[in-house]
């Protein structure tokens, strides 16, 4: 039998061992990735990660899973709008990830209604219809069959409930694209090497980027899993996408 290949960067990899090689790439950059995160971004990562929050639409009571998690951005944001009566649970694959976000969070005092667990997105252990919402934010271009992930995603959602994907994209704006092209390529593995001795992570951080679906696909692969009304906001002229699907 031919064996399946998927990428990994530029590389194109057995699919059996993308998620080694994508475990091996966030355990090594865990400590750092909020820092570097500061810096590859000029913190506008934040804001981009406050925007998704704020028109999730997430409500007091709501379940919510939140997907390659890891950090606890995510979860610190949408603490307060699930209440008292709601709850989070904080998904990723990457333990030394959910390490990191899970103490990051204790420190801060944030601890009620959160549960962390280790998962693969293209096999949740949940049942059918557990979730209010599902949200996935940098973490999708990651996963290696994006559309089994997506299937999990569509599955676990309550009638009515709602799939948000914040993600990097194609960029829009054909003046920016050359400037985009040499921060990402040039820029961030020098500061990768300098800031957390690892050129090569995020190299392919910046490869795993340019490999994942653009707007419009990844519109149509959440709509052949089963998602309906998805629509798309783009944020900085499209650098990052913001896809939010319902299951009806």
């Amino acid at each position: 039998m031919t064996q399946q290949t998927t990428h990994f960067g530029y590389r194109d990899v057995p699919e059996a061992d993308k998620a080694r090689l994508v475990g091996e790439v966030f355990t090594s950059v865990a400590r750092k990735y909020d820092l570097m995160n500061d810096l590859m971004s000029f913190g506008i990562h934040r804001l981009w990660k406050r925007y998704f929050v704020s028109t999730s639409g997430v409500r007091g009571g709501d379940r919510v899973l939140d997907l390659a998690g890891g950090t606890g951005d995510i979860a610190a944001l949408l603490r307060p709008r699930v209440g008292a009566r709601g709850s989070i649970v904080v998904g990723d694959i990457n333990g030394d990830m959910l390490r990191v976000g899970r103490d990051r969070l204790l420190d801060r005092g944030l601890v009620q209604g959160l549960q962390w667990a280790q998962m693969d997105a293209e096999a949740l252990p949940f049942p059918d219809r557990s979730f209010d919402c599902v949200t996935m934010a940098f973490g999708l271009r990651n996963v290696t069959r994006k559309d089994k992930a997506l299937a999990e995603i569509q599955r676990v959602l309550k009638i009515g409930g709602r799939a948000l994907v914040l993600e990097f994209s194609a960029v829009k704006a054909e003046f920016l694209k050359p400037l985009y092209d040499f921060h990402s390529f040039q820029v961030l593995p020098r500061i990768g090497a300098l800031i957390a001795g690892d050129e090569g992570s995020y190299r392919y951080l910046a490869e795993s980027i340019r490999k994942h679906p653009d707007q419009e696909t990844l519109k149509a692969m959440m709509e052949s899993v089963g998602l309906e009304r998805v629509d798309v906001r783009n944020l900085s002229a499209g650098i990052v996408a913001i896809h939010r699907g319902y299951k009806i």
